[in-house]
């Protein structure tokens, strides 16, 4: 488990393979899809792919950071959270549409955690009590959040001026990124499902 929680930062008491590994293992993905597209050599600037590169001890392809790493990367999330091409090559297209050079990638990712941020607690916000489903009613959740999805991309009418300043925030953040709907309906029930999977702090107590 050493590996593991060196790789991901979590304490021996957490589950390999939840949540917080599934964001860790996206922003390596798109910190190494950078460094190949771009030509990035300083590791220090992508601190997640460079504690992945060394954990993994990957080895560089071509003389070119982030090739290796991503494909590694990719493979592990496809195996790992059962992740499919389509996912990625979104992921890639945005990248290679809105970083053209080395000072877009900063940009980028600090865009990126903002997203991933307002996206989830607007999401959990919007669902409430539908997020508590069992895990094994998996297709309607999955309607569910693809319906909540769609209404905050094109629903107009909240009445909340805290969900609707989340709303707009939502909207601009992704009109910069570029993800369809369909993209960010399977990211999001992504982490819903590895959520609910994660122990409840009761338990933990106990």
């Amino acid at each position: 488990m050493g590996f593991w929680n060196k790789l991901f930062g979590n304490n021996s008491e957490q589950k390999v393979g939840g949540m917080e590994d599934f964001m860790t293992l996206i922003r390596v993905y798109f910190q190494a899809a950078m460094a190949a597209d771009l030509g990035i050599t300083n590791l220090a600037a992508l601190p997640d792919l460079r504690v992945f590169k060394t954990t993994l001890k990957v080895a560089t392809v071509n003389n070119k950071l982030g090739v290796g790493e991503r494909t590694r990367c990719k493979k592990m999330l496809k195996e790992m959270y059962g992740m499919d091409d389509d996912f990625f090559k979104e992921i890639d297209s945005s990248l290679r549409k809105r970083c053209k050079k080395v000072q877009d990638a900063q940009t980028y990712l600090l865009q990126f955690q903002g997203f991933t941020q307002d996206i989830m607690m607007l999401t959990g916000n919007l669902m409430k009590f539908k997020l508590r489903l069992p895990g094994f009613m998996k297709k309607a959740l999955y309607t569910m959040t693809e319906k909540t999805v769609n209404d905050i991309f094109t629903k107009n009418d909240f009445t909340d001026p805290a969900v609707l300043k989340s709303v707009v925030a939502v909207r601009e953040y992704n009109r910069r990124l570029g993800f369809s709907q369909k993209w960010v309906t399977d990211f999001v029930f992504k982490v819903v499902m590895l959520a609910k999977k994660e122990p409840k702090p009761a338990q933990d107590d106990k």
